[in-house]
């Protein structure tokens, strides 16, 4: 069975929605981000990214890491890539060209996208967005997305998904990127494409199971 390891308000939201596109059963072994404890080295911690239990799965001490069949991998949109080529079905390649433009796509929205959509998303989640500081580097993040966003809007505008007309994992890997800057409303309400896109990702089941997991872990928090 697969495990995934890391909390739903994490990267590893992206392995556990992947895993519900897919309908596969999987273990879920909660791993908090250390950052977010006072001493996640002390005994009463839960298990968190410094935990020798989990540095032992991946000692970069980041979340998320899966296990499938003795395999272990520690990178969140390589994991996704993975399950989709393992699995088939719709979400996969059809063919060397599709998969060419699935791992173009991710690769792109590591590099081009998440630099600047995590910065805003973490500044959020530190409560400085209200600072002169916190404002100025949401701003500079907004203003680094607008070319990425622009070449997004034009490749949207013949066709509803990123690759081959169908949502695919270079979808699912590309709106959870993006996902960490969507408190920009203006920002994509400049980018209608892109906006009406991720409506449709996020209309899809299984991100609204992945995302009642995120819920439920905020009201146990």
């Amino acid at each position: 069975m697969l495990t995934i390891y890391g909390v739903y308000c994490s990267r590893a939201s992206r392995n556990y929605w992947m895993a519900e596109e897919l309908g596969l059963p999987f273990q879920s072994v909660p791993v908090i981000q250390a950052r977010r404890l006072a001493d996640p080295l002390s005994a009463s911690a839960p298990v968190n990214t410094k935990s020798p239990s989990f540095l032992a799965v991946n000692p970069m001490g980041l979340i998320p890491a899966i296990e499938d069949d003795g395999l272990v991998l520690a990178e969140s949109l390589a994991n996704n890539l993975y399950l989709a080529r393992k699995h088939g079905g719709p979400l996969a390649g059809a063919n060397v060209r599709e998969e060419g433009e699935i791992i173009a796509w991710t690769l792109w929205a590591a590099t081009e996208v998440e630099p600047h959509t995590v910065k805003i998303v973490l500044t959020y989640d530190n409560g400085q967005d209200n600072t002169p500081d916190g404002k100025a580097l949401i701003e500079t993040c907004v203003k680094g997305l607008e070319r990425p966003l622009a070449r997004l809007e034009q490749h949207l505008q013949t066709q509803d998904y990123v690759v081959g007309g169908r949502f695919t994992v270079a979808d699912l890997n590309l709106a959870e990127v993006l996902r960490y800057a969507m408190s920009e409303t203006d920002l994509f309400d400049r980018h209608p494409a892109v906006k009406a896109w991720l409506g449709r990702c996020h209309a899809r089941p299984a991100f609204e199971a992945m995302m009642a997991g995120r819920r439920k872990e905020v009201e146990a928090a």
